[in-house]
């Protein structure tokens, strides 16, 4: 966990969780008819929990010149296994996969008004209001 996630209780990383998650989930939705595509997510809790416990990947950046992983290359990806399948190989179910799009948009927006309650607060009290 990083100083910022210790002031603001983990909601910076559940909002860039969230952030690589929809992103994700837009491919898949953007992929449903292309052939041999292959549903993907993460676990959103395990990530989460890894991340806060400083466990994320045990890969650290020992060169400056080091090519950075991004949130999403760091985060293990599953791949969803279909109740329907598709004869071109397919495994994404569109009307799934904008339900989770759409619960994680709603989750995505209660993490930045958590963490605008929390600047709130901490803006106030540098202020000593």
């Amino acid at each position: 966990m990083n100083w910022v996630d210790n002031i603001l209780g983990g909601h910076s990383t559940a909002l860039q969780m969230r952030s690589n998650r929809a992103e994700i989930l837009a491919g898949n939705v953007a992929n449903s008819d292309t052939p041999g595509f292959k549903a993907r997510d993460i676990d959103f809790k395990a990530e989460f929990e890894k991340r806060l416990s400083g466990t994320e990947s045990g890969l650290k950046m020992t060169n400056s010149k080091h090519m950075a992983m991004n949130d999403t290359m760091n985060s293990q990806l599953l791949y969803r296994i279909p109740e329907n399948f598709k004869a071109n190989g397919n495994t994404v179910e569109a009307e799934a996969e904008q339900a989770a799009f759409t619960k994680n948009a709603v989750q995505y927006q209660a993490s930045i008004q958590f963490l605008s309650s929390k600047m709130r607060g901490i803006r106030l009290a540098l202020k000593g209001e």
